[in-house]
C-alpha cells in the first residue's frame, strides 16, 4: 500500500489534535472536519486544512458518512483516521472509506464485525472457550424475550448496547420491575449515541476489577500486547481513572490474560490497535493476599472488545514509550509491526485522569472556558487537551476536557506527580470534576490499590464531604480575593481605610460574615465569627492572588463570571462565590423556588413522564434529558402534585430554565 499523504481525522476535541500530532511528525498533512457546534475549536485551526460539516448534533456531523466522505474528496484527503467514539467502530463507515478508495486506518471492516459488537464478540470468544459471563447476546431483541433471558441469567443483570462503549446505554438492574424501564432507557441512549439499540445481558458482578489489555496487530499475521491498563475507577460505568500496571495483576496473570487478547484478535483477523476488556475478579491487594495468591485465585470474563484506539492509549505509551498513532498509521500503510513481543519492556507506573466538565455529582455542565493555564509539563507529565480561554464546551457532546498522565518510576510517585499537575492546572469558568480526581487519588483505598468498580458507589459520599471541608477551609482566603478583586484593589500600603466594613459571601446556601479593617503596611483585620485574624492580600498577576491569613500562605485564581460571581481556585479546591453585602438577608423568591424545578445543564428533553395534575412521590422520575450523550433521570423533589410541565419532548434547555411547576 502507498504511503499516506493527507490524513483526514473524523473526530474532533483533544483526540483530533492528539492524532494532528504524530502526523506532522511523520510527514503527513492534516484535514479537520468540525460542525457548527465546533466552528471556533482549536482543532479546526491546527490541521493543514479543514471542512465544514454542518449541523449541531453528532448525526448532522460527525456520524454522517455521506459528509465525511465529501469532505475526504473536497480536500484530496487519502486515508481516514476516526480517532474514538463517533464512527470509530462501525464497520459500514469502515467500508464506505474502502469503497471510496481511501486507506482506513483502523481494524478491516470484518474484523469490527466480529469484534465491536458486544454479542457477535462473545459468540466468538465462546467458541473458542475464553471466558465470558452467562449471558445473552443473541438476535431476538424483543421485550418478552430480553425479559425472560434476564430472569434465567439471574438478578442482578447488566444491561448494555451491543455497539460502542464508553459506558453509554448501560444499566444496572437488580431486581425484575426495574428492568423494561432500564431496556427503555439504554436503548433510547445507544440509539442516540451509537446508531443502532441492540443489545445484550450479562450477569453483572458487583465488585470487580476492569483491567484490559492492549493489543496489536498488522496484515502479515503478527499480533502482540502491551500489558494491561485498570480502569476500575468509574461513574456511570465511564471510566476516570486509569493506571498500568494495575494492582491486581502480576507477570503470571498479564500473560493469562495477554495471550488470550492475542487469541481472540487472531481468531478474527485483526489489524491495528484494539484493546480487549475484562472483568477481573480477584482477591484484595495488601497484608494477607501475596501476590502469587492473588494470581492463582483471580479469574476473568471477556467483557467486550473496542476496534479502536483507547481514550486512555497514553498510560500504555507512557509506560512502553512507544508512539501507538504511529504504530497506526505504520500498519495502514501495510507495513509489519515494528516490535516483537519480546522486545516490548513496560516501564515504571502510569496513571492518567479524564478531566471532566462537571459537577460533583457527575452532572455534565457546557459553557466556555474563561481561563485556562496547563499544569508543567516536564518530568513524566503529558496533557492532551483542546482547551484555551474562551474555548467553548457545547453540550451536543462528551464532556472530557483533557486527559492529565503522570509516569513515574513507582505507582506512588506517580500519585504524586498527576497530584501536583491537577493542582497547577487552572480551568476556571464552569465545574469540573479536578478536585474530585485530586481526592480519589489521595484516597487510602486507591492509595492501597484496592479500588474496583464499586469504588465511587462506596466512597462517594466521603469524597464529597472532603470537598466541602476543603471549601470552607478555603472559604475565608477566597473571600478576602474576591472582595480586592472586585474593587479593582489591594490593601492600602499606606493611608488606609480605618473603618470597619462589612464583607458577606454567598457560597452555595451558606452566608460567610465577616468585618473587615485595613490597618496599614498592606495589613488587613478580619473578624469573624468572635475570631481575628491578621491578612495580607497581594495581585501577584492578572487573575492571581496571593493571601495570607496570620501567616499561612494560599495562592487563589479568581475570574468574575457572566451573570454575577466569581470562580476562584486554590490548589486543588474550587469555590463559586457571591458576594451579598448588599443582598437582603433573606433572598426574594425562595418560596416560590421550591414550588418549581429548573435545569441544571443544558441538554435536550427526550421524554415526559407525567402530565398536569399527576400527584408523584418523592424520586419519582418526571422527564429524562439528554446532555453529553448521557442520558439523565430529573425526579420529583418531594411528594407534590404538577402543577403543569414548562418544556416538551425534543426540546432544548439551558440551565436555570424552568422545567416543571408544582402546586403550593
Amino acid at each position: 500500500m502507498k504511503r499516506i499523504r493527507r490524513l483526514l481525522i473524523a473526530n474532533r476535541g483533544e483526540i483530533a489534535l492528539r492524532v494532528m500530532r504524530t502526523a506532522r511528525r511523520m510527514g503527513i498533512e492534516t484535514v479537520a472536519v468540525y460542525s457548527d457546534a465546533d466552528a471556533g475549536a482549536m482543532h479546526r485551526y491546527e490541521a493543514t486544512a479543514a471542512y465544514a460539516l454542518g449541523g449541531r448534533a453528532s448525526a448532522d456531523s460527525y456520524l454522517s458518512i455521506e459528509k465525511l466522505l465529501a469532505a475526504a474528496r473536497a480536500t484530496g484527503a487519502d486515508a481516514v483516521h476516526p480517532g474514538y467514539g463517533f464512527l470509530s467502530e462501525n464497520a459500514e463507515f469502515a467500508q464506505a472509506v474502502l469503497d471510496a478508495g481511501l486507506a482506513w486506518v483502523g481494524p478491516p471492516p470484518d474484523a469490527i464485525r466480529a469484534l465491536g459488537s458486544k454479542s457477535a464478540v462473545k459468540r466468538l470468544a465462546l467458541q473458542h472457550d475464553i471466558p465470558c459471563l452467562p449471558g445473552y447476546f443473541g438476535e431476538d431483541q424483543s421485550d418478552e424475550t430480553l425479559m425472560h433471558e434476564a430472569a434465567r441469567i439471574g438478578w442482578p443483570v447488566m444491561v448494555k448496547a451491543a455497539s460502542g462503549g464508553g459506558g453509554r446505554g448501560m444499566r444496572l438492574v437488580t431486581a425484575a420491575d426495574q428492568f423494561m424501564a432500564a431496556v427503555a432507557s439504554a436503548r433510547s441512549e445507544a440509539r442516540s449515541s451509537f446508531g443502532s439499540d441492540e443489545l445484550v445481558l450479562e450477569r453483572a458482578l458487583l465488585t470487580p476489577r476492569h483491567v484490559e489489555i492492549q493489543v496489536f496487530s498488522d496484515a502479515h499475521g503478527h499480533c502482540v500486547h502491551m500489558g494491561e491498563r485498570d480502569c476500575s475507577v468509574q461513574r456511570r460505568h465511564q471510566k476516570i481513572v486509569e493506571e498500568s500496571p494495575s494492582p491486581a495483576v502480576d507477570a503470571v496473570l498479564r500473560e493469562r490474560m495477554g495471550q488470550a487478547a492475542v487469541a481472540l484478535a487472531q481468531l478474527a483477523g485483526y489489524q491495528g490497535a484494539g484493546t480487549v476488556e475484562f472483568l477481573l475478579d480477584a482477591a484484595p491487594s495488601g497484608a494477607g493476599h501475596p501476590a502469587a495468591d492473588r494470581s492463582a485465585q483471580a479469574k476473568f470474563y471477556l467483557m467486550e472488545m473496542n476496534t479502536r484506539l483507547q481514550v486512555e492509549h497514553p498510560v500504555t505509551e507512557a509506560l512502553t514509550g512507544l508512539d501507538l498513532v504511529e504504530w497506526q498509521l505504520c500498519v495502514a500503510q501495510g507495513e509489519p509491526l515494528p516490535l516483537a513481543q519480546d522486545q516490548i519492556r513496560l516501564e515504571g507506573h502510569a496513571i492518567e485522569v479524564r478531566l471532566c466538565a462537571e459537577d460533583a455529582q457527575f452532572t455534565p455542565h457546557a459553557g466556555t472556558v474563561l481561563r485556562f493555564d496547563g499544569p508543567a509539563i516536564a518530568d513524566g507529565v503529558r496533557m492532551d487537551n483542546a482547551l484555551a480561554s474562551g474555548a467553548v464546551v457545547p453540550p451536543e457532546y462528551d464532556s472530557m476536557l483533557a486527559k492529565l498522565i503522570a509516569h513515574g518510576r513507582t505507582r506512588d510517585e506517580a500519585i504524586a506527580k498527576l497530584r501536583a499537575a491537577l493542582a497547577q492546572t487552572v480551568l476556571l469558568g464552569l465545574p469540573t470534576n479536578r478536585a474530585m480526581l485530586a481526592a480519589v487519588l489521595d484516597h487510602p483505598v486507591f492509595r492501597a490499590g484496592d479500588a474496583g468498580i464499586a469504588f465511587l458507589g462506596e466512597h462517594g459520599d466521603g469524597l464529597r464531604q472532603e470537598l466541602q471541608d476543603a471549601e470552607r477551609a478555603a472559604l475565608l482566603p477566597a473571600a478576602l480575593v474576591l472582595h480586592y478583586a472586585e474593587q479593582h484593589a489591594q490593601p492600602a500600603a499606606a493611608l488606609p481605610a480605618p473603618f470597619t466594613r462589612p464583607l458577606r459571601v454567598r457560597h452555595g446556601d451558606a452566608m460567610l460574615d465577616l468585618r473587615l479593617r485595613e490597618t496599614g503596611a498592606g495589613l488587613v483585620e478580619i473578624e469573624h465569627a468572635g475570631t481575628r485574624h491578621v491578612a495580607t492580600c497581594a495581585r501577584l498577576r492578572a487573575g492571581t492572588w496571593q493571601v495570607g491569613i496570620d501567616g499561612a500562605q494560599t495562592v487563589l485564581s479568581a475570574i468574575e463570571v457572566p451573570g454575577g460571581g466569581w470562580h476562584l481556585q486554590a490548589g486543588h479546591t474550587d469555590l463559586w462565590l457571591q458576594d451579598a453585602s448588599h443582598a437582603p438577608a433573606t433572598g426574594p423568591g425562595i418560596g416560590h423556588a421550591a414550588a418549581e424545578l429548573k435545569a441544571q445543564f443544558n441538554g435536550r428533553v427526550v421524554t415526559v413522564h407525567a402530565e398536569a395534575g399527576a400527584h408523584v412521590a418523592r424520586g419519582d422520575v418526571l422527564l429524562v434529558i439528554e446532555s453529553m450523550k448521557i442520558e439523565h433521570a430529573v425526579a420529583a423533589p418531594r411528594d407534590v402534585v404538577v402543577a403543569r410541565f414548562e418544556v416538551s419532548a425534543g426540546q432544548q434547555v439551558m440551565p436555570g430554565q424552568r422545567l416543571v411547576s408544582f402546586e403550593s
